[in-house]
């Protein structure tokens, strides 16, 4: 059990710290030039957990246990990356497709970091993982 604990908390904090880093700074403006009229004020904490707990489950789930030690490096990145995409993917292209003036090419840039981002934290989950085995 410590290795699927000990992943969860590496994949969930890289990922965390990874999107404190894009949304906070790198990325900030492109989002509020973007879709600044479509933000909160306040961002809703509460909700914000509630992802930052379930992304990181499912990166684990899909992608980091069943590769544990058994698959190499290049599967958990292939499938980290593809399951970010998908994720991603489902939130941006629904806006494109339901919301007014939603920009395409945020929506292109925010799907790319969402494989990014993913890819990255399920290294941190794998190399977690495999130091528990």
């Amino acid at each position: 059990m410590n290795k699927y604990f000990a992943a969860y908390a590496a994949t969930a904090l890289l990922l965390l710290a990874l999107d404190f880093l894009w949304i906070g700074v790198l990325a900030q403006s492109l989002y509020q030039e973007g879709i600044g009229h479509l933000m909160a004020e306040q961002p809703r904490w509460g909700v914000a957990a509630l992802f930052y707990a379930l992304y990181p489950a499912g990166l684990l789930v899909f992608v980091v246990a069943p590769r544990g030690v058994s698959d190499g490096w290049p599967s958990t990145l292939v499938h980290g990356a593809f399951f970010g995409l998908v994720a991603y993917a489902t939130y941006d292209l629904t806006n494109l497709a339901t919301l007014k003036d939603w920009p395409l090419g945020l929506a292109a840039l925010d799907m790319a970091w969402g494989c990014a981002a993913s890819c990255a934290a399920c290294v941190a989950g794998k190399l977690a993982f495999q130091r528990f085995v």
